[in-house]
């Protein structure tokens, strides 16, 4: 069968592939478009085992969610280029909502579900889109928030898209309403975490080892200069407080309101609005951070 101009194109726009593996599929299949395009799978497969020692360094962090909850998901391209490819921007957004559907919180569980309700994985439609666009993809991480009982905000710096950008905040609160008023007030919160990028909602929730590991570095600052234990202590103790102003959300002061703590900017928020606001927890996943 000879193989047309025609068909080339159509197995192209089906497929994204280029022009001569178009054609050698449709040689190699006798013409026949969806033999064509499974060989043209398999081809990307090894194509995509080749490009994936690249690093990918650059992508996109998609915020998703719904009732039920919501999640954060960061999937890295080699280049900004791709990241703001459509066909990129699809699969970041097809991979976060298939998270929350399925509410998936594994990376196997991910690769392994069916992309789409088809009977392709996530690993193969992955092997698809790094055939198509040309540079490694990685799914590097998300986290996922399922708590029925919240409402969700999220925000995104550098955005692409409304659901896609270079920093992503899932935000989860609770409120006896969620007015346009207590939207925007949890957009500027969710805007804050982006900025000072906290390490815990509050004192409490704090990672002990990480308060330890400050108290040691402080008590080794002060060992050699000669004051008296109990003061050593005592200076201690207030620079741990101001370490919990910089890493604990409710303990920083709000970056729309630095007189403030974000503890104390809800207080004032639930008395002027005779409201309940409060948070639950939060996600915050930057490009290319570990």
């Amino acid at each position: 069968m000879t193989v047309t101009s025609k068909d080339i194109k159509l197995l192209r726009d089906k497929t994204g592939a280029g022009i001569l593996d178009c054609k050698k599929a449709l040689d190699e299949t006798t013409g026949n478009i969806e033999k064509a395009i499974e060989w043209l799978r398999k081809k990307g497969i090894n194509t995509a085992e080749k490009k994936s020692s690249r690093d990918a360094l650059d992508g996109l962090i998609t915020v998703d969610f719904n009732n039920n909850g919501g999640v954060v998901v960061e999937i890295n391209a080699e280049t900004d280029f791709v990241a703001r490819n459509e066909n990129f921007q699809k699969f970041c957004a097809d991979i976060s909502s298939l998270c929350l559907k399925k509410q998936i919180n594994n990376l196997d569980d991910l690769l392994s579900e069916s992309y789409l309700g088809n009977e392709k994985s996530v690993k193969d439609e992955l092997a698809n889109v790094i055939s198509k666009l040309g540079e490694n993809i990685v799914i590097k991480r998300f986290e996922l928030i399922n708590n029925q009982n919240c409402f969700y905000q999220k925000y995104l710096h550098n955005s692409v898209n409304e659901n896609s950008g270079k920093i992503g905040v899932l935000l989860a609160y609770t409120s006896k309403e969620n007015n346009n008023v207590v939207k925007e007030f949890s957009k500027n919160i969710a805007m804050h975490i982006a900025a000072t990028e906290p390490k815990s909602i509050d004192i409490e929730k704090l990672d002990k080892k990480i308060v330890e590991k400050e108290k040691a570095i402080y008590e080794e600052q002060l060992k050699s200069s000669g004051k008296p234990q109990d003061i050593i202590e005592k200076i201690i103790s207030g620079k741990i407080n101001k370490f919990f102003e910089q890493v604990c959300l409710m303990e920083q002061f709000f970056v729309m309101d630095e007189k403030n703590k974000i503890k104390n900017c809800i207080k004032d928020f639930n008395n002027a609005n005779n409201l309940n606001f409060e948070l639950c927890s939060y996600c915050l996943l930057k490009l290319g951070q570990e």
